[in-house]
Formats: C-alpha cells, structure tokens, sequence
C-alpha cells in the first residue's frame, strides 16, 4: 500500500461522511470534510510523482475516489437546492458515461490506460471549485452571476470532456476491430 493510494482510500472514506453532514443540512461541517477531500486529491497525485509511487491501482482507485465524491456532491447540493439541476444532469450523466464506457471497452477486451487528459484534469479541478464554493455560499456569499458563471464553466468542461472520452473510447474500439480483422486475414 502506497501512500498517494492510502490517501485516496481516505478520500473514499471521507465520502459517507460528507453525504452525512450534507443530508443533515451541516454545510460547514461538510466544507470541512470535503476540504479535506480535495486536499488529498491534490496531495496523491504529487506524491505520487515525487516519491515516484504511481501504481496500477492508484490509476483506478483516484478517478473513482473523485466520481464518488463529486457525484454524491453535486446530487445532494441539488437537493437541496445549491445547484441548478441541469448541472448536476450534465456532470452525472458525463461520469456515467465514463464508468460504462470503461466497462464496455473492458468487455470488448480492448486494453484501457487510465490516464486523464488536461481537460478532464481541469474538468475535476472545476468541479471541486463548484462544490466548494456552494458548500461555503453560507459563510462567504458571492454575487449571483458568479455561481451562475461557475456553473457554466463546470458544465462546458464536463460536455467538452465527455465528448473527448466518447472520441477516444471509439478510437480504441474502432482500433481493436480493425487489429481483429487483420488477425482473420
């Protein structure tokens, strides 16, 4: 067990709380917990690089440690009421989309490198500021348009990213048929 992985098994682990403190209407204790979250997202990753501990699982386990945490976020704010549910429709479906696209390509046997590319990266990192934000709209009230301008952002992100991980997963489907036609040949 590496360190960035036991980071992001806390991060996993830190996620039944945040649905607790968000269910209970405790928005501060929730920013807290998802604080604390986001830190670790951060702090794996770096660690990773400079203790030179990327592994296997931590290419699976981080991305899914951030779907469960973000998902269950934004429904949750959607409930009650902190955003728009269009947002929350786009950002969900786009990790739906995500993990079944996996699944396919896995069942189509085509090999899969779990690498995110600079605007899923900054899909995540917008998203995280989103529910960040909404989570401190109580403690730091900001103007209207910039929520609104957040959402946006978050959703154009999460559309542009969607689309490029339906591109590449298309490419790699497209690129096991043609490699099993050749083999028939």
């Amino acid at each position: 067990m590496t360190i960035p992985n036991f980071l992001t098994l806390a991060r996993i682990f830190l996620t039944p709380l945040l649905i607790w403190f968000l269910l209970d209407h405790k928005l501060n204790q929730a920013l807290v917990v998802f604080f604390i979250a986001g830190l670790t997202d951060g702090l794996d990753g770096l660690l990773a690089r400079l203790l030179n501990q990327k592994s296997r699982l931590g290419a699976y386990l981080d991305p899914l440690a951030d779907k469960l945490l973000l998902v269950s976020s934004f429904i949750l704010l959607a409930w009650l009421s902190k955003v728009p549910n269009w947002l929350v429709i786009i950002t969900v479906s786009r990790d739906i989309m995500i993990v079944m696209g996996i699944a396919t390509l896995k069942f189509h046997e085509v090999h899969v490198e779990m690498k995110p590319s600079i605007v899923s990266k900054a899909t995540t990192l917008i998203q995280l500021v989103t529910v960040m934000a909404m989570l401190a709209s109580e403690l730091l009230p900001l103007p209207g348009w910039f929520y609104l301008a957040l959402f946006v952002l978050a959703a154009a992100f999460s559309i542009v990213s969607g689309v490029q991980y339906l591109a590449t997963g298309f490419s790699l489907l497209d690129g096991q048929r043609r490699n099993h036609e050749w083999r028939r040949r």
